[in-house]
């Protein structure tokens, strides 16, 4: 692949990507003020000193946006990263098991992913202790049954492959056959999933911390911050929108990237050469 065949709407979405995991990164330096410094007066309007104001509070927004992005990636990505684990696992033990473990697994899926996913959060969440390892462990979960029914479907093609079928008679194991035949033969819709899947974490964290659920305070979180300075856009304040649309453009930026990579890789491999 060379640079020049990227098309100039990836490279945009690889700009954003880039340009929010350094604020995550370096949000200590980056950020002209501390998380949760009150600096100025309540809603006070883009100037010199605070290029987009002050929140509800009188915090740097501006600060607490670069913060913000270090929360929302954290807690997305390692949700996506373990739903991802599980969905695939145990989708592609689904597929080369087939019979009763197949069935159970299929079936308890589809009872998750009966239930509303924001209301089955909700519910969840409220109950539970409310801290990052419980948030990103509800919400890795209830994803993974996104993941395991994409990763079923993909595997059951290429399990009935004639390399794979190869594979079992020369004896290899149900892991080398999972992670060695199957896997590099998925990777294509997979990792297009796995984009769509960050995406979705990140409009579902911040739609979590909107309803009070996700990114507890004083912490700064974007979904948090529209939730914080909502009340302002009956008065014009645009403090809100500004998460909001870092949201928005985050959320377009990871599209833009998944959509150049499905149409590069918009077939399966049809098989290893030396099955």
């Amino acid at each position: 692949m060379r640079l020049r065949d990227i098309p100039v709407t990836a490279w945009i979405g690889i700009a954003g990507i880039l340009l929010a995991f350094i604020c995550a990164i370096f949000a200590p330096w980056l950020a002209p003020h501390g998380e949760t410094e009150i600096v100025g007066s309540v809603w006070q309007p883009p100037d010199a000193q605070f290029v987009f104001g002050t929140d509800n509070l009188g915090r740097d927004i501006l600060s607490r946006l670069v913060f913000g992005a270090r929360t929302t990636l954290l807690v997305a990505l390692a949700a996506t990263i373990i739903s991802f684990s599980l969905g695939v696992i145990l989708s592609f033990t689904a597929a080369t098991s087939r019979g009763l473990i197949d069935q159970v697994l299929s079936r308890f899926n589809d009872l998750m992913m009966s239930i509303p996913m924001l209301i089955f959060a909700l519910v969840v969440l409220a109950v539970l202790p409310q801290n990052l390892v419980v948030l990103i462990l509800v919400m890795a979960i209830l994803d993974s049954t996104r993941v395991y029914r994409l990763g079923r479907a993909v595997a059951l093609d290429v399990a009935v492959m004639e390399f794979v079928e190869a594979a079992k008679l020369r004896g290899e194991g149900r892991l080398w056959i999972i992670f060695r035949e199957i896997l590099p033969n998925t990777l294509s819709p997979l990792l297009a999933e796995f984009g769509l899947r960050f995406a979705f974490s990140i409009l579902f964290l911040s739609t979590l911390s909107f309803l009070g659920l996700g990114i507890q305070p004083p912490a700064a979180d974007w979904g948090g911050m529209v939730k914080d300075n909502k009340d302002g856009i009956i008065f014009g304040i645009s403090a809100a929108l500004v998460p909001g649309a870092a949201i928005a453009i985050l959320a377009i930026c990871v599209n833009m990237v998944v959509d150049w990579l499905m149409k590069r890789t918009s077939s399966l491999k049809g098989g290893r050469g030396d099955a």
